[in-house]
């Protein structure tokens, strides 16, 4: 018997489509996953070239399967606000947050990005997991007036350098005023948006979501990608190099139901994102608490990774997580997301190890597709650690703080 190493994916009419699938196939998509039960373009051919586009011109992203879901109601605030460990108090209203949204025992159910539409109005722009039954159950166990939906609306995101020149293209020179995690609302040829300062990559861009996108979907991604022609804009998948680089967390890679904030690095050095002196009991504030106080025995980590080059992380190469070792030969983790860094000229990941590995130079051995290859904790994010490049439109980053 013999492997074949690219099996295609079957397109039918049971797996979802995102708003722009239509639109988006038709730049020549090269593989697909599924994602939020969606077809997921991942890339387009070269994912290296891609990377280049991303961090030299401007792209086109299809993230139809950012599923939102919608809380509204009287209760939405309580309601949202005990879903994450996030204080929400300080979430105003147009402003965007990274959050968690934890189980009873602390696990990261999913990561997405919450955006505040109102006083009672928000949206979960969601990873891969199914969010909307969670929230719904729970609304329903504990009796909340709160409304609970999956809207017909799907975000694309057009990311770096030169998006901002698309942008102002599109909506004038006021979508400069945006800070970096706020949104806004806009109307473009009679379609309407809510256009925000986020992104799956660490560089300068934005994510635009449409209302009624199951009818205008394919009108806005045409919209888009005239107003790019003059800039050379190239549609891409999501590009995790720069995400790896940038020391974003991929859900069912690097954080799932199984991993804390607290193991993957958001709760010590990040205490806003798990606010365990807030008021409000949030799901797992026990469970955290208990983390906060006692400790944790693994922890994920940064590492350099010696070898031939281990790919792009989304082109295949990387089937499987790598173990690692120590030096002696016993498995003691295991690399969760690594690929080759054209810009850094080497192999970078993720590792989840236990504590007494954690600190900056342990040597490992980890498991490449080209055998065992020697390693070095470093420290993560690879690059820009302050985030500097996402915030780069100088005038206005003066208004309010990110976090």
């Amino acid at each position: 018997m013999s492997i074949n190493p690219n099996p295609g994916i079957l397109q039918y009419p049971r797996i979802r489509k995102s708003p722009f699938f239509y639109a988006s196939r038709r730049h020549g998509v090269s593989l697909y996953s599924v994602y939020n039960h969606t077809y997921h373009a991942r890339h387009y051919g070269d994912p290296v070239a891609e990377y280049w586009a991303l961090l030299e011109g401007v792209t086109l992203w299809d993230v139809g399967v950012e599923r939102q879901v919608e809380i509204t109601g009287p209760d939405a605030f309580d309601f949202t606000n005990m879903l994450v460990p996030r204080d929400l108090h300080k979430c105003r209203i147009g402003q965007c947050k990274y959050v968690f949204i934890t189980a009873e025992d602390g696990g990261i159910i999913n990561d997405p990005v919450l955006l505040r539409l109102g006083e009672n109005h928000f949206w979960l722009s969601l990873a891969d997991s199914d969010v909307l039954l969670w929230a719904k159950g729970l609304a329903y166990s504990l009796g909340m007036n709160v409304q609970i939906r999956e809207p017909d609306v799907g975000p694309v995101q057009v990311q770096g350098p030169k998006s901002r020149d698309v942008m102002v293209d599109l909506f004038g020179e006021s979508i400069l005023d945006v800070p970096y995690y706020y949104a806004v609302d806009r109307e473009l040829n009679g379609m309407q948006l809510v256009v925000s300062r986020t992104g799956f990559t660490a560089e300068l861009g934005y994510e635009i979501y449409l209302h009624n996108a199951s009818r205008d979907g394919v009108k806005l991604w045409e919209t888009l990608w005239e107003a790019g022609r003059p800039y050379d804009m190239q549609v891409i998948g999501p590009c995790h190099i720069r995400r790896i680089e940038g020391g974003l967390l991929s859900w069912g890679n690097d954080i799932t139901y199984n991993t804390n904030p607290f193991e993957v690095g958001y709760g010590f050095e990040a205490t806003w994102m798990v606010d365990l002196n807030q008021e409000a009991d949030f799901i797992g504030k026990q469970a955290l608490t208990r983390v906060s106080n006692e400790g944790i025995t693994r922890k994920l980590v940064g590492v350099e990774i010696g070898g031939p080059s281990v790919g792009s992380f989304n082109d295949g190469s990387m089937i499987d997580v790598f173990d690692v070792h120590d030096p002696h030969g016993l498995r003691i983790g295991e690399v969760t997301s690594a690929c080759y860094s054209p810009r850094l000229e080497r192999n970078i990941g993720y590792a989840m190890v236990p504590i007494s590995y954690y600190e900056t130079g342990t040597a490992l051995v980890v498991d490449t597709q080209h055998g065992p290859q020697d390693a070095v904790v470093v420290e993560k994010p690879f690059l820009d650690p302050k985030k500097d490049i996402p915030k780069q439109i100088e005038r206005q980053e003066t208004a309010v703080p990110s976090r």
